[in-house]
């Protein structure tokens, strides 16, 4: 079955910095373009670090120095307020993985690089919500194609599908019980699927059959 990948869902024209750019430039790009975070990379594209807006806060908290007529911020670049190293992903790579990593990092964005870490897109918590708010109607179209049929080669009223809202509830039977909660497994993979209810039985209780036999036999070499 097909998932979508990060490469589907990036966006690849990315606003970046350079490790140089000033605190003000940065703040202005973040408001200009408005996101809230961009990535960081050296002269040959590869991303170094991630500069956020809590970034910017977290240093403009930075008290001044007594008597000081220079603003703390004025000489601040990206490269002394990112986040470093940066948590990238590859385009190659599901969306489901991505946000499993966002949700382990804490992060609201990555950056998308190549195999030489260069930058080449950059995919948000946005995106990736894109993924839960799938048609209903699209979803189940994928549970009787892509599953019941390509997987399991089940007639199309042998199993009922329901959808709402992502909730995907079953019901009927399938050739075999061993087959079902490989079934309910393969359903809740599908991109957009929130849980799965599954009524479905088997046809044939083969769970307690004892499995075949193996034999010995001599090779005529």
């Amino acid at each position: 079955m097909k998932h979508i990948k990060v490469g589907d869902l990036m966006t690849d024209e990315v606003v970046a910095v350079v490790s140089a750019t000033s605190f003000k430039d940065v703040a202005k790009l973040l408001a200009q373009h408005d996101i809230s975070g961009l990535p960081v990379v050296d002269d040959e594209d590869r991303v170094v670090g991630v500069v956020s807006e809590s970034d910017l806060l977290v240093r403009q908290g930075t008290p001044v120095a007594p008597h000081s007529e220079a603003s703390p911020l004025a000489e601040v670049t990206a490269g002394e307020v990112m986040s470093t190293p940066a948590v990238t992903v590859h385009a190659e790579e599901t969306a489901a993985d991505a946000a499993r990593l966002m949700t382990r990092r804490n992060v609201e964005r990555l950056p998308v690089v190549d195999e030489e870490d260069r930058l080449v897109g950059i995919v948000t918590r946005r995106d990736l919500l894109r993924l839960f708010l799938r048609p209903d109607a699209e979803i189940r179209r994928r549970v009787i194609d892509e599953v019941l049929r390509d997987v399991f080669d089940v007639r199309a009223d042998s199993v009922e599908v329901h959808v709402l809202d992502g909730v995907v509830t079953l019901s009927g039977a399938v050739d075999r019980q061993s087959q079902v909660p490989v079934l309910v497994r393969l359903v809740e993979r599908l991109d957009g699927v929130v849980a799965v209810a599954s009524g479905v039985t088997g046809r044939i209780d083969d769970s307690l059959l004892a499995p075949p036999t193996r034999t010995t036999r001599t090779m005529p070499w």
